[in-house]
C-alpha cells in the first residue's frame, strides 16, 4: 500500500458523479453505469484534460473583449455613454464610492483571471504527474469551485440597472456586448472548473498500474 493510502481506483472500484456510490466494473473494463442510478461511469473523467484546456483556450479568448468593449451603454436627456469594466471601475473610484470600486474590480478582472491562471496551473500540474504540494493543489482547486459563481456580480449589477432604469422615460440602461462576453468566461471558466478532475492530483502518488486516466 502507497503512502497516501488505498484509493477506490487502486481496489479497481468506480465512483459514481452522480450519486456517489462505488461500483466495480466488469473485467478489463473502464467504464460502466452506476447500479443505483443508473448514470454512466468510469475511473476518472473521459478526456479531462484536454477537454479543460479547450475551455480555457475559450475563457482566455473572451476575456479580451469582456475588458475592451463596452459593458455598459446608458443613454439620457444630457447624452449617451459607454462604459467598460475599467472606466466604470475608475469613474467608481474616483467618485468616492472607492469599496464598490474595489469589489467591481476584484470580481470582474482579478477572480476570473486568477481563476484561468489556478486551472491551467492544475492541469499543467496533472499533465505533468507532478507529486508537488497534492494538498495545497486540491485546496487550491476547491477555491476555485467555489468562487466561480461569485464571478457573475457585475452581470447581476447590470441586470439589475437595466430593469430599474428602462423604467424612467429621461433615462436607459443598456448591456453592452462586453456583458455577454464577461458571462462566457465565467460560464467557461466554471464549466472548466467542473471538467477538472482533481483526483488525477493525486494519481501520480499510486504505484504505476499501467491504466490510462485521462
Amino acid at each position: 500500500m502507497s503512502a497516501t493510502g488505498a484509493s477506490a481506483y487502486r481496489l479497481g472500484l468506480m465512483a459514481c458523479h452522480t450519486c456517489g456510490k462505488l461500483a466495480r466494473p466488469a473485467p478489463g473494463a473502464h467504464e460502466g453505469w452506476c447500479p443505483r442510478c443508473g448514470a454512466s461511469m468510469h475511473f476518472r473523467k473521459p478526456n479531462s484534460i484536454t477537454r479543460t484546456w479547450a475551455l480555457l483556450i475559450a475563457s482566455v479568448i473572451l476575456y479580451i473583449p469582456a475588458n475592451v468593449l463596452p459593458v455598459m451603454e446608458s443613454s439620457s436627456i444630457l447624452g449617451s455613454q459607454t462604459d467598460t469594466i475599467m472606466s466604470g471601475v475608475v469613474y467608481l473610484w474616483v467618485s468616492g464610492s472607492w469599496p464598490l470600486a474595489i469589489v467591481v474590480f476584484v470580481a470582474s478582472v482579478v477572480v476570473p483571471l486568477a481563476k484561468i491562471i489556478a486551472l491551467a496551473f492544475l492541469n499543467t500540474s496533472v499533465q505533468m504527474r507532478s507529486t508537488w504540494q497534492p494538498v495545497q493543489r486540491t485546496r487550491l482547486y476547491r477555491v476555485v469551485e467555489l468562487v466561480g459563481r461569485w464571478s457573475m456580480l457585475d452581470i447581476y449589477v447590470i441586470a439589475l440597472l437595466v430593469a430599474l432604469v428602462q423604467l424612467k422615460a429621461v433615462a436607459t440602461i443598456n448591456a453592452g456586448p462586453a456583458a455577454l462576453a464577461f458571462a462566457a468566461v465565467v460560464v467557461l471558466t466554471m464549466v472548466a472548473a467542473m471538467s477538472f478532475d482533481p483526483r488525477l492530483i493525486w494519481d501520480p502518488l499510486e504505484n504505476n498500474d499501467g491504466r490510462a486516466h485521462a
